[in-house]
């Protein structure tokens, strides 16, 4: 079954942790044998095991914060230097696409091209497969200069923003903290509608969640996300705050990073043994219940988002492995119909209702 991945790091795979994605996964755990830090020799992400795995499209980041932090390979100490690094992903992208290795889809008819080469390779399977296709989207906004600079980070092909991030960001406040919308981020929100962006609502505090809700009128996701009331913490979404999502016919791509589907999981002490893709099934089941039907759940994996195999579910080798979703859906008695919505078609729709 054809695959659409809505949180994929790679361009910060590639730069920052210096990782050649045309390589596969096993030859890169090979290459960082003697790397040390967590993650590393532990990666799951690869463009061949995408290609394997049927992930026809992801929604790929250009990630960079500018908040007086200093955690390596993410922060940096001005905007200017976001921007620089969040622009030099973008152009990795683009390299990439050049050489055939990836499709960049800005446009709905870059879209409908995307999913019918791959629809006609699965019914013919025979011939190359199609490369995958890349959606871009900026997680923290801290890498645009000021809202009018929207317009140009637009016609380099960038379509989704995540205002925030970890902590507090330029525009708003994120996970770990109380703050709402700065007065810049409000202009931002209003560019964005203006020239067509999704809004992002990932890593949204509780504060700036319900002022994003309230003053954006254009179409809403949460790229990789999970539920509050299976795994309670901030960085989760309660059910109320799923609810309004779907009210606005919105999807929310579940993660399958441990700490966020297995309540009391700590990094960097727990075990994920225990810990299998039947979590993320529940999660899954969790939005799927409380919408009363599986218009928006959807897959945001995560993988490798500064971690490796040691943080996901221990039944998932390589990204290939989201795959095993599907047999595990229809055991818990979903039509194929639905799975299908699940692993690919929600955030099709989201895109076909969004894109230029």
């Amino acid at each position: 079954m054809l695959i659409v991945d809505g949180h994929l790091d790679l361009a910060w795979n590639a730069l920052q942790w210096n990782r050649d994605l045309r390589q596969s996964v096993y030859t890169l755990r090979t290459q960082e044998g003697r790397t040390p830090g967590a993650g590393r020799a532990q990666g799951t992400v690869a463009f061949p095991e995408m290609r394997q795995g049927r992930v026809a499209l992801c929604f790929a980041t250009v990630l960079a914060r500018s908040t007086g932090r200093r955690v390596p390979h993410l922060d940096y100490l001005s905007p200017e230097q976001a921007y620089a690094v969040a622009r030099g992903q973008l152009a990795y992208y683009q390299a990439l696409a050049h050489e055939g290795h990836i499709r960049l889809v800005n446009t709905l008819a870059e879209l409908e091209t995307q999913v019918a080469e791959w629809e006609a390779w699965e019914t013919a399977a025979a011939g190359n497969l199609p490369p995958p296709g890349i959606i871009i989207s900026m997680e923290s906004a801290d890498p645009v200069l000021g809202p009018a600079q929207l317009a140009e980070w637009w016609a380099a092909g960038l379509r989704i923003i995540g205002p925030a991030h970890y902590g507090p960001g330029r525009y708003a406040g994120g996970t770990g903290t109380e703050l709402g919308f700065t007065p810049l981020g409000e202009l931002l929100l209003a560019e964005m509608a203006r020239l067509g962006f999704l809004l992002d609502l990932t890593h949204l505090s509780d504060r700036a969640f319900w002022q994003a809700l309230e003053r954006f009128e254009g179409p809403v996701l949460a790229s990789h996300n999970n539920c509050r009331a299976l795994v309670p913490h901030q960085r989760q979404y309660s059910d109320e705050q799923l609810q309004a999502i779907f009210q606005r016919d919105g999807v929310v791509g579940l993660a399958f990073d441990a700490w966020m589907l297995c309540p009391g999981w700590i990094v960097g002490e727990s075990s994920n043994a225990n810990l299998t893709l039947a979590d993320v099934a529940d999660h899954v089941d969790h939005v799927c219940q409380l919408a009363g039907n599986s218009r928006h759940a959807a897959i945001g994996s995560d993988l490798d988002g500064g971690f490796g195999r040691d943080q996901s579910p221990s039944d998932l080798d390589t990204i290939a492995d989201l795959q095993k979703l599907v047999g595990l859906l229809l055991d818990r008695g979903y039509a194929r119909i639905d799975v299908a919505s699940i692993m690919h078609g929600n955030w099709l729709r989201l895109l076909r209702q969004s894109l230029p």
